[in-house]
């Protein structure tokens, strides 16, 4: 017969992966029920860090434990330990302070994310990510679109990480830390992932990557609200989000799905970003509205927050010495637009002291 206060002491006695500390200690046994005639146990337990490998191998552990006291089947959920907890436990010294996820981080986190592909949301990120960058700031980029990884080719990057012990060490470029899928794929090969690998991937970026210190580390999320934009949301919960549409009504309505997300996992939007906004004629200065128009005001008077720049069409310019075929220079027309972009992203969310 299973009883609570055996299970207590039995899951007890294991330690939190990051505290390095008893559970019991740690008072994190916050539930434990016990369905007799189903042998069923369900659990709900505090832990430091969620999301994590570290997280896995404590479930299986847990579990293992569990059904050799004799259940049959073992319910866990995961939450995670009231701050006051964490900081009373947390050793300094093993506490790494260049861990980007850490309490004591300096660095924002910043999603780009939209509602639909095809709205330039990679272009968006590489440009404010090299804009801010270019305002003096420290500045990193993962390319979060797994499935659709673009970046180190929108920059025209041709090295990869370098590998050093454990550490994987970020490409840079325009001042920018650069991370992608795309640095462990050869030949532009398929992902073919569940969520849960991916979710391990985003959390290797996060902790295995050298990214040293930074102001601001930039996510171009995937579009749409799929497995990736939700292991981001609940990874990172106080990550800031820009949203990026085109004028076209659709499209403006497809990404209130993603600020919509966004607001309901306590992320705060922060802005919104017109791409496509227009056509200008080189030879007459016209502007054409191929898209149509009012999209993207639209969207930020439903979310309730700046539009922070309508973004026309037109490709950089680049040479052979320096190919970037989606980063606009500083002195571009374009760059100078991404440069306000970034002023105003830093008069929001200034770098934290």
């Amino acid at each position: 017969m299973l009883r609570e206060e055996e299970l207590r002491k039995i899951i007890g006695q294991l330690q939190d992966p990051f505290l390095h500390k008893s559970l019991d200690e740690l008072s994190a046994i916050e539930e434990v029920k016990i369905k007799e005639e189903k042998a069923h146990v369900s659990l709900k337990i505090g832990i430091s860090k969620l999301n994590t490998a570290e997280q896995l191998q404590l479930q299986q552990n847990i579990v293992a434990l569990v059904k050799e006291a004799g259940a049959e089947s073992v319910g866990l959920r995961f939450h995670e330990l009231p701050q006051s907890t964490i900081s009373a436990y947390q050793d300094p010294a093993n506490e790494k302070s260049d861990s980007l996820l850490s309490p004591n981080s300096k660095t924002t986190f910043l999603a780009i994310a939209s509602g639909k592909g095809g709205v330039g949301k990679s272009t968006v990120s590489v440009n404010l990510a090299v804009s801010l960058a270019r305002l003096g700031k420290k500045v990193g980029l993962i390319d979060a679109d797994i499935y659709g990884f673009s970046v180190p080719d929108m920059m025209g990057i041709t090295k990869r990480p370098v590998v050093r012990g454990e550490k994987i060490f970020p490409v840079e470029r325009f001042g920018v830390k650069v991370i992608s899928m795309g640095f462990f794929v050869e030949d532009n090969a398929p992902v073919i992932w569940r969520g849960p690998m991916l979710g391990k991937m985003l959390n290797n970026f996060f902790n295995e990557v050298e990214w040293g210190d930074l102001d601001y580390l930039l996510l171009d999320l995937p579009p749409g609200t799929g497995d990736v934009a939700l292991d981001v949301h609940s990874m990172l919960p106080a990550c800031k989000e820009i949203i990026v549409s085109t004028p076209h009504p659709t499209a403006a309505f497809v990404a209130a799905r993603a600020g919509a997300m966004a607001l309901q996992t306590d992320h705060e939007v922060v802005g919104v970003v017109e791409n496509m906004a227009y056509f200008e004629s080189a030879k007459t200065g016209e502007k054409e509205y191929v898209f149509g128009r009012g999209g993207g005001e639209k969207l930020a008077e439903e979310l309730r927050v700046p539009l922070l720049g309508k973004i026309p069409l037109q490709q950089p310019d680049w040479n052979d010495d320096d190919f970037a075929p989606s980063v606009y220079a500083e002195d571009h027309p374009i760059g100078k637009i991404y440069q306000e972009i970034g002023k105003q992203v830093l008069g929001i969310i200034p770098v934290k002291q």
